[in-house]
């Protein structure tokens, strides 16, 4: 059977403050290691290392979770800004997470790689057809007119953000190459984040999958694909031979870190596509009841992931 790591996405809950305690359950629960999220806090970090109940197998920039000194968490900043002082503080935190990665023995840092502007431009569009799918209003003639809107913004933004992304995720490698770190690029869960399926060529270009890949979410491609941004195959098919890690979780509607099988995603050419990786981890929200998470490694089995 592959080994399965379970994000600590899911210890964002009370009964998990103890990040000990999460690793005891997700070892409890059948899984054979754990991700660190970029919604772990220090603490939570250290805990579950000195806990030993599981193996840490990537790590998810920015984790840690801090604050930046502008007051923001440290998610917040843009790797992709055009702002070289935001840019350079991203990267800072960035390596700062190859650092964990390092220091852990983990060999995968996920990455995500920055957005075309603050979304603005973007996100009020894709808010209001989010709005208008969980309404069943999809069919209607103002979603897609929404959807071009979204489009044609992103369209005459990328440029500078793809160059500046570019050059943010040089100077990442340059930090874990010599660590043994490969770094994945994560498919995103809005529109206007980095990077779209067309835009991995460039941004690994020269770059061999041991330095940075491409790194599959489930649910983010299944979404945009249901809002009609990106069709699902968009992103495993062209990257196939440079994929380095996948995030497992299940869609309802357009919501998405559901335990695999609480969904209706088409696992068939998930598992065809992903099916090569010798491991995979499972990005589960703190909502989903613990059945489901128990239940998922079998369900996986079931559908040929395991």
């Amino acid at each position: 059977m592959k080994p399965l790591a379970l994000s600590t996405m899911y210890a964002q809950q009370a009964r998990f403050d103890d990040g000990a305690a999460f690793a005891r359950y997700a070892a409890e629960a059948g899984y054979d290691g754990i991700e660190i999220s970029h919604s772990t806090a220090p603490g939570k970090l250290k805990a579950i290392l000195a806990c030993g109940a599981l193996p840490v197998t990537s790590v998810h920039q920015p984790a840690p979770q801090v604050a930046h000194g502008d007051g923001r968490g440290n998610h917040k900043l843009n790797l992709a800004s055009t702002d070289e002082a935001e840019r350079t503080a991203a990267v800072a935190f960035a390596i700062e997470s190859i650092r964990w990665t390092a220091r852990i023995g983990a060999t995968r840092s996920v990455i995500h790689l920055g957005a075309v502007g603050d979304g603005f431009e973007m996100l009020p569009a894709e808010y209001e057809m989010r709005r208008m799918f969980d309404g069943g209003r999809a069919a209607d003639s103002r979603f897609a007119e929404l959807r071009e809107e979204a489009i044609a913004a992103r369209r005459e933004m990328a440029p500078p953000f793809v160059a500046a992304a570019r050059r943010s995720l040089l100077e990442i490698v340059r930090a874990a190459e010599p660590q043994g770190i490969a770094v994945g690029l994560e498919n995103r869960y809005h529109f206007h984040e980095l990077p779209a399926p067309y835009e991995y060529d460039e941004l690994l270009d020269g770059l061999a999958p041991e330095q940075a890949g491409y790194w599959h979410d489930t649910g983010h491609a299944e979404v945009l694909h249901r809002l009609g941004f990106h069709d699902r195959h968009a992103w495993l098919e062209p990257n196939r031979g440079r994929i380095v890690g996948a995030h497992l979780h299940d869609v309802l509607g357009i919501g998405d870190h559901r335990a695999p099988g609480d969904g209706d995603v088409d696992w068939a050419y998930i598992t065809a596509g992903l099916g090569h990786l010798p491991a995979y981890t499972l990005e589960i929200n703190q909502h989903q009841p613990d059945a489901r998470v128990s239940g998922a490694p079998a369900f996986l089995a079931s559908v040929g992931l395991r």
